[in-house]
């Protein structure tokens, strides 16, 4: 009598069945991966398009402008300032010296203004300028896909600190309750009604707004959302039977709250997390278009879209800084609902 073959089973995370699920979802599933991808490569972005050469040979020397700024006269242009690399390029080609230039594959950059001298700016899009150019001549493409880049890592930055300060704040007032909970909840609600664009409109007057004060500022309001979400949390988790076992083995309360409570209470945050990138990025472009956001001439969304509604008849100085807006929030949109979808406790809850 043969012995009947027994199937191993091998158990899988939780973890593991909520990635599973979130990659079944297609469109949240690629829409991740495209947005990593762009956001990646976003960050070559300054050797991809530039007007700085990458390489330049002459004189059988090697320089590299891009990394390094070299006076026209180094490279026997008579011209006051840097080197015109584009005209330099067409130059040593048609000299046949043995001199070349090596340009980036869209050789124009964010800051590089009237790029296109054969017609007042704005310039409608063409062959040399696939998304036109905006009222100072800059080219549009470029400054999206810069502005790329300054939107999502602003959107990023702002919401691990955000989460950071919320956690950190709701997890004390849901685990220790009492007194401290209900004095800090009276303070939260009174900071929460300080209208957050008045204030910024104050700060814009006083210091020059740049990167690291917007993200200050919008932090000082933003983590109160989350403050609310977790302490909710741990006031559900802490009431279970595995806290108290944990308590009743002598664990010291950091350890409860890091390493038994907030483990179990993460799902509202990753949830909530590409909403928050979403309203982040909604906020910047918002504080940029009304002239509150990041100074000139950092390549903007929300600087482009005010130039659209001021030229709203150069059609591609509206359709285009819409249109990436539109697109970049729709997939982060997608993300969302599908983590919401993938760690949604029901889904796989012994209990169904």
């Amino acid at each position: 009598m043969t012995k009947p073959e027994i199937t191993e089973y091998k158990s899988e995370s939780l973890m593991v069945k909520r990635i599973r699920k979130f990659r079944t979802i297609k469109r949240g599933y690629y829409s991740f991966i495209i947005i990593i991808f762009f956001y990646a490569l976003s960050f070559l972005s300054p050797i991809l398009m530039n007007y700085k050469a990458l390489v330049i040979s002459y004189n059988d020397k090697l320089y590299f402008p891009v990394f390094k700024y070299y006076p026209s006269q180094t490279f026997g242009q008579d011209r006051y300032g840097e080197a015109d690399y584009r005209t330099l390029k067409q130059q040593y080609k048609f000299a046949g010296d043995g001199n070349w230039v090596i340009m980036p594959i869209y050789p124009y950059g964010p800051y590089e203004s009237l790029t296109d001298p054969s017609s007042e700016p704005p310039n409608e899009p063409s062959l040399k300028h696939w998304f036109g150019t905006d009222d100072r001549g800059r080219d549009v493409f470029v400054r999206l896909a810069y502005g790329f880049n300054i939107s999502l890592s602003f959107a990023l930055i702002y919401v691990t600190i955000v989460f950071i300060v919320g956690i950190s704040i709701g997890a004390a007032l849901g685990y220790y309750g009492g007194k401290l909970d209900m004095y800090a909840q009276r303070f939260i609600e009174i900071w929460a009604a300080i209208p957050f664009l008045y204030t910024v409109i104050i700060i814009s007057s006083i210091l020059r707004p740049n990167f690291g004060l917007l993200i200050f500022v919008l932090s000082l309001f933003g983590w109160i959302g989350m403050t609310y979400f977790i302490r909710g949390e741990f006031y559900r988790e802490k009431a279970k039977d595995y806290v108290h076992a944990a308590i009743a083995m002598g664990a010291s309360d950091l350890v409860v709250i890091f390493k038994h409570i907030l483990p179990n209470s993460l799902v509202p945050v990753i949830t909530f997390g590409p909403f928050a990138i979403v309203g982040a990025i909604s906020a910047l472009v918002a504080l940029d278009y009304l002239g509150f956001g990041l100074p000139p001439p950092t390549a903007s969304w929300g600087e482009l879209v005010g130039q659209g509604m001021s030229n709203i008849f150069s059609w591609w100085l509206v359709v285009f800084p819409l249109l990436a807006m539109v697109v970049t929030l729709l997939m982060v949109v997608f993300i969302g609902e599908a983590v919401r979808q993938a760690f949604d406790p029901k889904e796989f809850s012994r209990l169904r």
